[in-house]
């Protein structure tokens, strides 16, 4: 059987089989991504029209040479009936190049155009959308499912309408050279569509199971080979369990792989064996009309090639909706993501933070989490259903104020709001009640880009790509010269370290920064900062888990970060805020107590109770002192820091940042 066969075979073998139905608007939208694509689309279908065509025109020909011959016929009709074949022939290999290549532009714009959409979409979710969401399931939407999706048009859309094409044209044709042996050989139809739809479940089932089991081991894998879960594996010593579980698991894939050659080897045997039946069935039906008189040599010749025309059309056409819906599952799974609404919008009318030091004002603002049904899908998190709980209140009526270039810290025990108040003025998220201030306009009449410009974040984990150093802080402000970035590495205290670098600014540093210490990221976040010049900035935990020296060494260059501007300071160490022009003591939601550190101190509350715990404990640390102006956070005097490259070199970050 030809390879066109063949292909058609594969494709219902591997197709998977979904009989639910679908909405209208799911088709809506499938036609709303086709319509830019829509002249490629009509072309595309036009072509497998005249393909089918010419494929039915050939073995026509091929009969009429056959009668030419036997009837001793003129030899140039014999010759003009070859050179029409070769002709075709090559009309054929032409349309088929050209039918790729439309095929691929239409297949591969239209992967551009939902990828796009998906990762644009997937960009403007709250954060906990990807807190909870599994990377690699939200991957394989941009990968395998958006690949499904085109080849409802790739293939499926040209197969289906060529098919009908050659089944009619063939049928019709076969029937005007023997009806007879025409409908014999469709009773043999049965026999031949039967084992492809059974062994195309089989198949099916096959390939889900493997590809589930691939995915496992692809998630185990990225897991297990990030710089942090290599290290649990290694201090933990497991590295033989391990090996022995992925090894169990690669020997199931390697099992389905038999299962599946051995599968597709015996159906193609049976189809090429009822197709050699078939074939034996013209010859010899059609042989005996031969010499009987009733029926053409050319005709038997004719008849035994379109056969396989018949045949192949009919089975892709029999598994044709699973092929649909196939697509459509893919589609549809992509919609879905498409269909998450953004918690966050940007107003039409959105306006510029004003020029200038600005202020920061929270107004009686109350918030809740979203629940999982609002921000995530039950399939990318891998769970059977969403959990339900959520939007309780977790911030109850805070409102303060930071003057432009003041600094206000917020302290307090863990899970007590202090993170949620940062996220909210950053517009991670919108209050449910109150409203969040920059210069005295509300967050949510401001441009994402505005306000992006405006405020800074440096959180506690440092998060760096696996870039370069240049890449990294380009980030920030991608205009930037190289003397800005060395200027901005000097502030920062990390100069003389990059200097040292083999690469310079073109090292890389590794997935989330890695192969530098916990300081060194810390420092290059600031750095960035630094380089982003925000007016705003918001320090969360930025010294937490860092030692005293490496602790020191970020203060420094947090000083250097602050100077000048309004600042929000997260902190568990209380000696790092105490020159802080208002501190705030966060509980369960609310703003307990608030005012300058000498304030706190003699109220003899809260603060005060948690500032005696942590000197008690014998925690000094290094921390921030005012110079001349207490609003103006500067460093204290500071040896020169210590070797900064040990963190480099050793692809894990020393324990002590």
């Amino acid at each position: 059987m030809e390879s066109t066969a063949w292909t058609q075979l594969h494709n219902v073998m591997n197709a998977r089989p979904e009989r639910r139905p679908f909405a209208r608007a799911t088709l809506r939208r499938i036609a709303g991504f086709a319509r830019p694509h829509r002249r490629r689309i009509i072309q595309f279908v036009l072509l497998g029209v005249a393909t089918a065509l010419l494929a039915v025109a050939t073995p026509v020909l091929a009969g009429r040479v056959v009668d030419a011959i036997v009837s001793g016929g003129d030899e140039r009709r014999v010759v003009q009936l070859a050179l029409l074949i070769a002709f075709i022939a090559l009309a054929e290999a032409g349309l088929g190049l050209l039918g790729r290549r439309l095929s691929a532009t239409l297949g591969e714009g239209l992967i551009l155009d939902l990828r796009i959409a998906v990762f644009d979409h997937v960009q403007r979710m709250p954060v906990a959308f990807f807190t909870r969401t599994r990377t690699g399931a939200l991957v394989s939407r941009l990968n395998n499912d958006v690949i499904g999706a085109q080849r409802a048009f790739s293939n499926t859309l040209s197969g289906v309408v060529s098919n009908v094409v050659t089944l009619v044209l063939t049928l019709a044709v076969m029937l005007t050279l023997s009806w007879r042996i025409t409908l014999l050989a469709l009773v043999l139809l049965p026999v031949f569509v039967v084992p492809a739809r059974r062994m195309g479940s089989r198949m099916a089932r096959l390939q889900r199971e493997a590809a589930d089991l691939n995915a496992a081991m692809g998630n185990r894998m990225t897991e297990r080979f990030s710089a942090p879960g290599a290290t649990l594996i290694k201090l933990f010593g497991r590295p033989a369990d391990e090996s022995a579980e992925f090894a169990a698991r690669a020997r199931r894939v390697r099992d389905i792989g038999i299962r599946t050659a051995m599968a597709q080897s015996t159906f193609i045997t049976a189809l090429t064996l009822v197709s050699a039946l078939a074939l034996a069935l013209v010859y010899g039906l059609g042989g005996s009309y031969a010499l009987r008189g009733s029926l053409d040599p050319g005709a038997v010749v004719a008849l035994s090639l379109l056969l396989v025309r018949l045949y192949a059309p009919l089975t892709a056409l029999a598994g044709a909706r699973v092929e649909v819906m196939s697509a459509l599952v893919s589609f549809e799974r992509v919609f879905e993501v498409l269909a998450l609404k953004p918690l966050i919008a940007e107003r039409p009318d959105a306006q510029r933070v004003p020029d200038g030091p600005v202020s920061v004002e929270f107004d009686a603002v109350r918030f809740g989490y979203p629940s999982a049904d609002k921000v995530s899908l039950a399939s990318l998190e891998e769970v059977a259903s969403l959990d339900t709980r959520g939007g309780a209140e977790v911030l109850h009526g805070i409102s303060f104020r930071a003057e432009p270039g003041r600094t206000v810290a917020l302290v307090g025990t863990s899970g007590a709001g202090k993170s949620t108040i940062a996220q909210l003025l950053a517009r991670l998220y919108d209050t449910d009640a109150g409203a969040v201030r920059i210069g005295g306009v509300d967050v949510r009449d401001l441009s994402a880009q505005s306000l992006r410009t405006t405020l800074g974040m440096v959180t506690q984990d440092g998060h760096l790509f696996h870039e370069s150093i240049r890449a990294n802080l380009l980030l920030a402000r991608p205009e930037a010269t190289d003397d800005e970035l060395w200027d901005v590495l000097r502030r920062a205290r990390l100069d003389r370290l990059v200097q040292s670098l083999p690469d310079g600014l073109a090292t890389v540093v590794g997935e989330r920064g890695y192969r530098l210490s916990g300081g060194e990221r810390q420092r290059m976040t600031i750095a960035r900062l630094l380089l982003a010049r925000h007016r705003v900035v918001i320090l969360d935990e930025a010294t937490a888990h860092l030692d005293n020296t490496s602790e020191a060494a970020v203060q420094a260059a947090l000083a250097e970060a602050l100077e000048g501007r309004t600042a929000v300071v997260i902190a568990h160490r209380l000696s790092t805020v105490r020159a802080a022009d208002l501190i705030l003591v966060v509980e369960d939601g609310r703003i307990a107590e608030r005012g300058t550190h000498e304030e706190l101190l003699s109220a003899e509350g809260r603060y005060a109770e948690l500032y005696r715990t942590q000197f008690e404990d014998g925690e000094a640390g290094g921390h921030l002192t005012p110079d001349r102006d207490p609003g103006n956070l500067a460093p204290r005097d500071l040896p020169p820091c210590p070797d900064l490259g040990a963190g480099v070199t050793t692809g894990v970050a020393p324990a002590a940042g």
